[in-house]
């Protein structure tokens, strides 16, 4: 899983971990709340923030190098100077880019951070004039208020699935596929095969599909 926003409802159990249900956080204070580009500083942070999530296995892990070489896709939010939440846009076609490593603060569950974060994220996508953001998830319900439709991996560029060679469930892939269309009639690009390139890293398996598991069936307020 690429994007974790915040779920810990009663009941959530991942493989092997489970969460006790906590009461509803209050909402973070927004006039204080600053979402900006990641830099340096910030990356033992995030580190920790994205590898935490990783441990209880509803997170694909990120290692500092990997962190570092792609900080410029990365926001984060900032709150009296302690880091609460980050995601990323990472580019992967002229038309298509993944939503990932969306992750937030456990205390700030359910507080309307990871939704902030999202938009913010979609926002950038409008900017750039990227056509379709598609992501892996097991919280469908969170991004399908924010308007994205499951669709079929198949779709979807053949680089976005190097992530999987060390993902542990990938011989038996649960994650639900979505994309949200930024451009009208964007779904043309979701059929559209990807530019030939040289398998520079050799040839590229596909992860086995197993039943979607889905950690946001009770409703929880963003």
């Amino acid at each position: 899983m690429r994007n974790f926003p915040g779920f810990s409802g009663p009941g959530f159990s991942g493989p092997g971990h489970s969460v006790e249900a906590g009461p509803v956080p209050a909402a973070v204070g927004i006039e204080t709340l600053t979402i900006r580009q990641a830099q340096l500083p910030d990356v033992a942070a995030m580190l920790s923030l994205i590898n935490g999530h990783a441990s209880r296995s509803v997170m694909l892990p990120r290692t500092e190098l990997e962190i570092c070489e792609s900080l410029r896709d990365f926001l984060v939010a900032v709150q009296d100077g302690e880091l609460l939440g980050c995601g990323a846009l990472h580019f992967y076609t002229q038309h298509m880019a993944e939503l990932r490593s969306l992750a937030v603060a456990r205390e700030h569950t359910r507080s309307g951070l990871g939704h902030k974060l999202a938009t913010e994220l979609l926002e950038q996508a409008r900017k750039y004039g990227v056509d379709v953001v598609f992501l892996f998830t097991y919280v469908p319900g969170f991004f399908e208020k924010l308007d994205f439709q499951a669709v079929d991996r198949d779709a979807l560029p053949l680089k976005a699935w190097k992530d999987c060679q060390r993902c542990p469930m990938f011989n038996a892939c649960d994650e639900t596929a979505m994309a949200y269309m930024v451009t009208p009639g964007a779904d043309v690009y979701m059929s559209a095969a990807p530019p030939d390139e040289p398998a520079a890293e050799g040839p590229l398996s596909l992860p086995i599909l197993a039943t979607p598991r889905i950690l946001d069936r009770i409703q929880d307020k963003d």
